[in-house]
């Protein structure tokens, strides 16, 4: 892996998502570094708070009293609230746009259990616009967890709080069990290492080049309700260092495919751009306005 820093509001900023993407690799190969100066006065900054409708004192705080947004929130529509996590729901695709959660040694550990947990509607969400069980039911995609449920033992509640259907998104099952399962125990592992992980997930609709020569986006959709399967999945990781002195950041697309296992996650890493441009997202703003060090990790 190889590192590169930002400082003040003079940022390298990586070429995003290309037209001709349709493989992690080819739209990594085709990525070229430049130099812009003044980014943060072009770029909108989405404030961190306060969220509209939503008190300050309302969003979840983890147990290290560290709040779960301190880096601020990548959009601003239909954002919800739960025990450890924060996210923004998209009733047109039935799943969530993205997650975030604070990941802390002490968020790891504590009593709860999986096996009182259950896959369930979110009440909150008009019931035209959610899914349900029956959407997933035999579709050959599993549930899968945007906030991971194992990232928050502390408590039995917040982990119950995963398996609400608008946490999940149609995951390939060998992708889930292995490789994203892999990333996910990444993220966890480097709370060993750093004193805070932030992590933002949610899916992509990446567009594929077809036989006509034009671009497409496709995807398919599952169930009474048209639960749309994603064409990928990201997750952003946002670092700070033990000794205060910055803060570094990964971040990873992985198709919604099987991958092979010996593939390692390192080639995976993609500019933190290639999300933004992607998603219609922005991260880099808000995390600039907590600390004047950012280290980006990108691949080799």
């Amino acid at each position: 892996m190889r590192r590169w820093g930002r400082t003040g509001v003079t940022l390298l900023f990586g070429a995003g998502v290309g037209a001709a993407v349709s493989r992690l690799q080819s739209a990594r190969d085709g990525q070229e570094g430049e130099e812009r100066a003044g980014l943060l006065s072009i770029v909108p900054v989405v404030p961190v708070v306060p969220v509209p409708g939503v008190q300050a004192s309302e969003l979840p705080v983890s147990p290290g009293g560290s709040g779960v947004v301190k880096y601020g929130l990548p959009s601003l529509a239909n954002i919800k609230t739960r025990e450890s996590y924060v996210t923004s729901y998209d009733p047109r695709t039935r799943t969530a746009s993205w997650v975030i959660e604070r990941l802390s040694s002490a968020s790891l550990s504590g009593p709860s259990d999986r096996k009182y947990c259950d896959f369930k509607e979110d009440d909150s969400v008009h019931l035209f616009h959610r899914a349900t069980n029956a959407d997933y039911r035999g579709s050959g995609f599993d549930r899968g967890h945007l906030a991971a449920a194992a990232n928050h033992k502390w408590s039995q509640k917040a982990m119950q709080d995963t398996f609400y259907l608008s946490n999940v998104a149609p995951q390939n099952p060998h992708l889930n069990q292995n490789t994203w399962n892999n990333l996910e125990k990444l993220s966890r592992s480097l709370t060993k290492h750093y004193l805070n992980v932030y992590v933002c997930t949610g899916p992509l609709y990446l567009p594929r080049q077809e036989a006509d020569g034009k671009l497409y986006v496709r995807y398919q959709v599952l169930g009474r309700n048209h639960v749309a399967v994603p064409t990928h999945f990201f997750k952003v990781l946002i670092l700070e260092q033990l000794d205060g002195r910055g803060v570094e950041l990964r971040s990873y697309v992985l198709p919604n495919e099987p991958i092979d296992e010996k593939v390692p996650l390192e080639r995976f890493l993609v500019p933190i751009e290639t999300i933004e441009r992607a998603s219609g997202l922005l991260f880099v703003p808000n995390i600039m306005k907590r600390t004047s060090s950012l280290q980006a990790i990108t691949a080799r």
